[in-house]
């Protein structure tokens, strides 16, 4: 059984469909990527999983329960975690006060849990008591993934985590979506850096304009002349 499964997915953006009738999965363990256009859906996705907003019609089924419809809190609370496209983060609070906030529905101790996000982000517990909006770009996307691990996240989807970053700085982040994996998060990715996105994904789905026009692994469709064509070249499209 997959841990996440997108039945015939419809959403309705005003009078536009943008996504129309996507269905897709996501093994227990895998990384999984969706690449794409600007405005072929991809955002749409990870939103209407995270009940930001309502499907049109279809069904998603997380760890064999209908999720479809619920609020974003109860999403989250069973173990459905998002780092949004432009980090996010709350500017006039600290790093560690960032961190709480991610705790915000657990009653249990969290400490252990900030311990791990500083043993992943060192730069942060370097950084706990600054503001987060003083924080560079690089700091403040590695604020926004240790946000989101404190809820403990079966399912973590990150949307566009390398956006605007520096080459190093990418490095590292994907460096520790893998180190996540090997942790056994299952992550489902939306990037703009296609090549380096396809490199560590078991699998891999391209949206046009809404719909789902590729479905492989990562290394096959990093080896498909299409996709070379199209997001692998000289000037790569998000």
């Amino acid at each position: 059984m997959s841990l996440l499964y997108i039945d015939d997915l419809r959403v309705n953006y005003g009078g536009i469909e943008a996504l129309k009738g996507i269905s897709l999965s996501v093994e227990k363990g895998e990384i999984v990527t969706l690449i794409g256009a600007n405005g072929a859906g991809k955002s749409t996705t990870l939103r209407t999983i995270s009940g930001l907003i309502s499907a049109k019609t279809g069904t998603i089924t997380y760890d064999g329960s209908v999720i479809s419809g619920q609020s974003p809190q109860k999403i989250v609370s069973e173990g459905i975690c998002m780092v949004p496209e432009g980090r996010r983060v709350f500017p006039n609070l600290t790093v560690l006060e960032n961190l709480r906030i991610g705790a915000y529905l657990r009653n249990d101790e969290i400490q252990p849990d900030i311990d791990h996000v500083y043993q992943l982000f060192p730069r942060l517990k370097e950084r706990s008591w600054q503001l987060a909006g003083t924080l560079s770009g690089g700091e403040q996307q590695m604020l926004a993934v240790g946000r989101a691990l404190m809820m403990r996240p079966k399912l973590l989807m990150m949307d566009e985590p390398s956006l605007g970053l520096a080459p190093l700085v990418i490095r590292d982040i994907f460096r520790i979506i893998q180190t996540l994996h090997d942790e056994g998060i299952t992550i489902l990715l939306v990037e703009q850096n296609a090549n380096a996105a396809l490199r560590i994904a078991d699998s891999a789905y391209v949206l046009e304009t809404g719909r789902i026009g590729m479905h492989g692994t990562g290394e096959a469709l990093l080896n498909d002349p299409r996709v070379k064509e199209a997001y692998l070249g000289k000037s790569k499209s998000k």
